[in-house]
């Protein structure tokens, strides 16, 4: 987030920070100084930063004193030239929203026969008909694959998946392109907007496995209801496509979860949590004889360490205390509830409904 922008030579000075600590400043398309903070438990402190310009043939000392507030947002800022004060003043939070961002010089590039192509595959995404090219070859694929019937109900599952993360889209007021349909994929819901914080990309990420939850939990009253099997095979499997989801891999969306959290996380003491809460899963999962699931999520846990080594390389708003806690529990109670509705189907005794628990263990 740009923090302040001042005219220093002829010059603009500009400063850009995040609440993970991070703060970069530059002199026009030079950066002269970056220093990383520990705002984890201090809301509100003091930095500086030092660099020499060079003006013609003499070099000048310069020193960006800030004293830094994040809630409520307030910076107070003082600007010194070899030990001269030259400005100073106060910025809060409603004129940071109104800060504009200075463009980074474009890098010339020319064009290769990859970029063209990338190029003509986002016009070509761009064209409602492509949903309908893409919605018929999925259905053809899965058709060939299984049958008419299944193909159905899995593109029912993808399409009501996907619907989720595109009404938390709509919620943070993001224009979006709509679902996408890719044969052997799987869907993919298309924003025209990036996300702007840890938050938004946790709550994109876990609407469309909660959906997914959803959809699961109605067709498991529908099969009490009617004692239909199609309704019990279309809970399970969709249980086990949404929990695939939630693998803490990237770019699933179980991945997108531990990456905002782990990237939020300022201190050892919430890289310990993260790790004991991951090795608690993976306990778990392996005396219930989840090996699939026991193997993936050692593996997420060895993500969490990368994750976080990175974590100043972003310029998202990350997630406070509470909300880590609140997303690492949503995650964590979005997962037992599609492993329940596998758990339950696959105590019929069917050989059919039993199979997703089989994957899990296999």
């Amino acid at each position: 987030m740009q923090i302040l922008c001042l005219s220093l030579y002829g010059r603009p000075l500009t400063l850009e920070a995040s609440m993970a600590g991070w703060q970069q400043l530059s002199w026009g398309s030079d950066i002269v100084s970056q220093l990383h903070t520990d705002t984890a438990s201090n809301n509100k402190g003091q930095c500086e930063h030092s660099f020499i310009l060079q003006n013609s043939s003499t070099n000048i000392t310069c020193k960006l004193i800030i004293d830094y507030q994040w809630r409520p947002m307030c910076f107070n800022y003082r600007l010194l030239v070899d030990e001269q004060e030259v400005d100073n003043g106060s910025i809060e939070q409603s004129a940071l929203e109104q800060v504009p961002s200075q463009p980074r010089p474009a890098e010339k590039t020319k064009p290769s026969f990859i970029g063209l192509i990338s190029l003509a595959f986002k016009l070509l995404k761009s064209a409602k008909v492509i949903k309908v090219v893409l919605a018929g070859a999925s259905l053809a694929a899965y058709s060939w694959l299984f049958s008419i019937q299944f193909a159905l109900a899995l593109i029912a599952c993808l399409v009501f998946h996907e619907y989720g993360h595109v009404r938390a889209m709509k919620h943070f007021g993001m224009r979006t392109k709509g679902i996408y349909l890719i044969p052997f994929i799987g869907g993919l819901a298309v924003s025209d907007e990036k996300i702007s914080s840890r938050w938004q990309d946790v709550a994109i990420s876990l609407m469309g496995p909660v959906f997914g939850l959803i959809m699961s939990i109605a067709c498991l009253l529908l099969y009490w209801l009617t004692d239909n099997l199609f309704f019990a095979g279309l809970s399970t499997f969709s249980a086990l496509l949404n929990l695939f989801n939630l693998l803490p891999i990237l770019p699933l969306d179980g991945g997108h979860v531990l990456k905002s959290i782990s990237f939020s996380l300022h201190s050892y003491t919430g890289l310990t949590v993260c790790i004991i809460t991951a090795l608690a899963g993976v306990l778990l999962s392996h005396q219930l004889g989840l090996h699939l699931l026991t193997f993936l999520l050692i593996i997420g846990s060895l993500e969490i360490l990368l994750e976080w080594k990175n974590r100043y390389h972003s310029h998202l708003i990350p997630l406070d205390r509470y909300g880590q806690l609140f997303s690492a529990s949503w995650y964590f109670l979005t997962v037992a509830g599609l492993v329940g509705i596998i758990y339950y189907f696959a105590g019929s005794g069917d050989a059919i409904l039993g199979l997703p628990l089989q994957v899990l263990q296999s």
